[in-house]
């Protein structure tokens, strides 16, 4: 059976000041992250356990991702249990482990909130008239692109040839869903007004380890964070960052029904493609969801087929293997996003970033007779996707109703600073919160303190589901001081 599919989201987020003519987004980002005020203690991330070099093919590159040490430096870890730092100049949002895809979505919010909050501590310090604005989306409309990156937990008993085979063609299906959507086109593809993506146009190889240049559609990173004897962690690069709560529950949820799926045998197909990039490229293209895609056996499928097979298999895998109300509820989701892109894709814009933003965008085109490529269109784009709950388009649809949301304002910010429960995360957050003099370093699977004795000592977290609130409560609120906590470990 299929191991539970632990759940966590990395988002990149854009930076600028505006009117700030020495801008420099490294530093812009560092300061951000220092300024965020909310329950987080600053330490140094250890990369002692990661390997961003080893590819799960078998193979690896010594010198392939190395620390980035001033990183390292710039990095908070909350009291949600997540991580708050810089990564390529950008400010990097990683949320904590989330055992199922509701919990992963309700966090994956809170990381606007966090940011937001920052972003408000940083402003007071600014010169008047410079403008700070951070915006949750992927493309600076120069030809950079910034990743938000998914990520599931995969036993390692699945050979990596299976998820390449069954994966690779859900992922480029699945943009009709994961589409923040964009205006023209970058990278090189044919120009086009409009396409339901931001990153499709980035990505040039079926499968890899890179994440930053020549982007494979399967990323190979086996970093699993976890027993590397037991896990793996799937790393997914091709997807958008999403302001609809909706449209993140559906993305998460259906990807680990997929890759659940897989790990039991479950799919009777791969729906393999002819050629998978160009199919992403074709899919992103392709408002009308209704062109051809030539598949590995020359016929010919269109996305809304694929997506339609794909809803058959995995809902009766739901309803056999997976009864918890939470599948269900991606599910019906699910099915009412097709059945809506199917009779009209605008009747979608209550739910998908992509088909809101065009609503927007095709109004004020209209009205003031705008041609696609004008800089009024790609400010309005850009506003869609800001976090300031003041400016942002996307939060304004939400204030009136327009795009549906699934948690309050408080449950959001009650996340910022409350860990989930039921993964090590909670573990995490509460020492965050509980020990913040002591905690001195710490990454995924691990944390560090100083106790006040000669040397430091490390706590192993190698299991994504111990350190739950059922397992640990007592214990740390028994341990007052990290001292303590050590101490009662080690009777254990």
């Amino acid at each position: 059976m299929a191991i539970p599919k632990v759940i966590g989201t990395e988002t990149e987020f854009g930076i600028t000041i505006r009117n700030q003519s020495d801008f420099n987004p490294s530093l812009s980002s560092s300061q951000l992250v220092n300024s965020y005020q909310g329950g987080r203690v600053r330490v140094q991330w250890s990369f002692d356990e990661e390997s961003p070099g080893r590819d799960a093919r078998g193979f690896g590159y010594e010198t392939y991702g190395l620390a980035d040490v001033d990183a390292g430096l710039v990095n908070m870890v909350l009291s949600n249990g997540a991580r708050f730092y810089v990564d390529h100049a950008h400010p990097e949002y990683s949320g904590p482990e989330c055992a199922d895809p509701l919990n992963a979505a309700l966090y994956d919010k809170a990381g606007e909130r966090v940011v937001a909050s920052a972003a408000d501590t940083m402003r007071l310090r600014l010169p008047p008239g410079e403008d700070l604005r951070i915006h949750k989306n992927n493309s600076d409309g120069k030809g950079n692109s910034y990743g938000f990156h998914e990520n599931y937990l995969v036993s390692r008993l699945l050979p990596f040839s299976d998820l390449i085979h069954y994966a690779t063609s859900w992922m480029v299906s699945r943009q009709i869903l994961t589409g923040s959507g964009k205006l023209g086109a970058e990278n090189g593809r044919r120009r086009i007004p409009y396409q339901l993506t931001q990153r499709a146009d980035f990505f040039e190889e079926e499968v890899g380890l890179e994440t930053t240049l020549k982007r494979p559609i399967i990323n190979t990173r086996d970093e699993p964070h976890g027993d590397a004897a037991k896990y793996r962690r799937l790393h997914v690069i091709l997807g958008d960052a999403n302001m609809s709560e909706v449209q993140t529950f559906v993305k998460l949820g259906t990807t680990a029904l997929m890759l659940a799926a897989i790990e039991d045998s479950a799919l009777p197909d791969a729906l393999e493609l002819a050629d998978p990039v160009e199919a992403t490229w074709r899919v992103s293209h392709d408002m009308t969801l209704t062109e051809p895609i030539t598949m590995a056996d020359r016929g010919t499928i269109t996305v809304l087929e694929m997506q339609r097979q794909y809803f058959e298999w995995l809902s009766k895998y739901a309803e056999q293997e997976l009864p918890d109300e939470v599948w269900s509820d991606v599910i019906r989701e699910w099915g009412g996003l097709l059945d809506d892109l199917e009779r009209d894709p605008m009747r979608t814009s209550d739910r998908l970033d992509w088909a809101a933003k065009y609503q927007i965008l095709q109004a004020f085109q209209e009205r003031d007779g705008l041609a696609w490529d004008d800089p009024k269109l790609a400010m309005i784009a850009l506003q869609y996707h800001d976090t300031d709950p003041e400016k942002g388009l996307a939060y304004r649809l939400e204030k009136r109703g327009s795009l549906r949301r699934l948690f309050t304002d408080d449950e959001v910010e009650t996340a910022t600073v409350r860990p989930p429960t039921d993964t090590r995360a909670y573990f995490r957050g509460r020492c965050v919160a509980q020990y913040p003099t002591s905690l001195v370093a710490a990454n995924w699977d691990s944390l560090v303190f100083d106790t006040g004795e000669s040397s430091l000592k490390r706590i192993p977290m190698m299991e994504p589901l111990r350190g739950t609130e059922e397992v640990v409560k007592s214990l740390l609120d028994t341990s007052p001081l990290a001292a303590d906590l050590i101490e009662a470990l080690g009777e254990y």
